[in-house]
C-alpha cells in the first residue's frame, strides 16, 4: 500500500503515554455488551469478564514512550483513516444519498477507559458506538504479524478498516437494531447475530479497498491478498484451533476463515453496500 507521504486524519485522539485516573463502568448496556462481544479478537477467551465492572476509581497506565516502531504504525493508522473518510464519504454520498460523519479513532498504550469498558492490548482493536469512536493499540499490529501470521501493510489497514466499517454499520442504524434482536433471544442466537455483523463488517471493509483502488489508486500487487490472509488468521474456527478447542460453531461470534474471507471478496468484488446485507441471508 502505497501510504508514505500522504495526508493523514484529523480524526486522531492519541492518549498514549498518559496516565489517568477513572471510573470503571459498573455495568454495560445492551449497545455495550455488543460491542464487548464484537472485540474478541482472541476467542478464545471468554469476554465476560470485561462486563464485569466495579465502580471503584481505578489508574492506569499507558506504559512507556511509544517506540519508532509504534510512532510509524500510528502514521500509517492516520493515513489510513484518512482514507476512510474519503472514500466512504463518496459513497454515502453517492449510494444512499446521506453526509457521512466519520468516527474518532483513539491511539493508546497498554490499557484506556472508554464507555463501553476498557480497552486495552489483550482485547484488541474494537469499536464503541456510545462514544462513535473506533480504539486501537498500534502494538497490535506486531501481534497480528507475529502471533497470527497476517503479514503486510495491507492486513494492518483490513484492521483499521474493519473497526471502521463497524461505525458505518452505526451510522446505519444497523448495530441498535441488532442489539434490539440480540435482547430477546438465547446466547447461542445472540452469538449468531453477532457473526452477522462481523461478516458485514468484513464486506464493507471489502467495498473500502475497492474504493481505496478505484478513487485513490494507492493499492500495490499483493495487498488484497493480505487482507484475506488476516481475515482467514482471525477467523473463529482457526482461533480456537490455536487455542487447543475443537472449533464449535454455536460460540461463534466473528465467523469462520472461509466466512470472513469470502464476505470480504464479495465487498472488493462488488462495491456495492447493498451486497453486504448478511441480515438477508441463509448462506453465510
Amino acid at each position: 500500500m502505497k501510504w508514505q507521504g500522504r495526508r493523514g486524519s484529523n480524526n486522531i485522539e492519541d492518549r498514549r503515554g498518559r496516565r489517568t485516573s477513572a471510573s470503571t463502568a459498573g455495568g454495560v448496556g445492551g449497545v455495550g455488551l455488543l460491542v464487548i462481544l464484537a472485540i474478541g479478537w482472541f476467542l478464545g477467551i471468554d469476554p465476560t469478564f470485561l462486563l464485569q465492572g466495579n465502580d471503584q476509581p481505578t489508574e492506569y497506565s499507558t506504559g512507556q514512550a511509544p517506540s519508532a516502531e509504534e510512532e510509524t504504525a500510528a502514521q500509517f493508522v492516520s493515513v489510513v483513516l484518512a482514507d476512510t473518510e474519503e472514500v466512504w464519504g463518496n459513497i454515502f454520498a453517492s449510494q444512499i444519498g446521506e453526509t457521512y460523519n466519520p468516527p474518532i479513532l483513539v491511539l493508546f498504550s497498554g490499557v484506556t477507559q472508554s464507555p463501553c469498558g476498557n480497552a486495552s492490548g489483550a482485547t484488541g482493536p474494537f469499536y464503541c458506538p456510545v462514544d462513535q469512536k473506533a480504539y486501537l493499540d498500534t502494538a497490535f499490529f506486531a501481534e497480528l504479524r507475529d502471533r497470527f501470521g497476517a503479514n503486510g501493510d495491507f492486513a494492518a489497514a483490513y484492521v483499521v478498516a474493519h473497526e471502521i466499517a463497524h461505525h458505518i454499520q452505526n451510522e446505519l442504524g444497523i448495530l441498535g437494531k441488532a442489539n434490539s434482536l440480540r435482547s430477546r433471544v438465547s446466547e447461542a442466537d445472540s452469538n449468531a447475530i453477532s457473526v452477522r455483523i462481523e461478516l458485514q463488517a468484513d464486506c464493507l471493509s471489502g467495498i473500502w479497498a475497492r474504493n481505496v483502488e478505484a478513487q485513490l489508486g494507492t493499492l500495490e500487487q499483493g495487498d488484497i491478498a493480505e487482507a484475506l490472509n488476516a481475515a482467514r488468521q482471525i477467523g473463529d474456527d482457526r482461533l480456537q484451533r490455536q487455542a487447543g478447542r475443537v472449533p464449535q460453531p454455536h460460540t461463534f461470534t466473528h465467523g469462520s476463515s472461509e466466512q470472513r474471507q469470502r464476505w470480504f471478496a464479495t465487498g472488493f468484488k462488488s462495491g456495492n453496500i447493498e451486497v453486504c446485507d448478511t441480515f438477508g441471508t441463509d448462506r453465510l
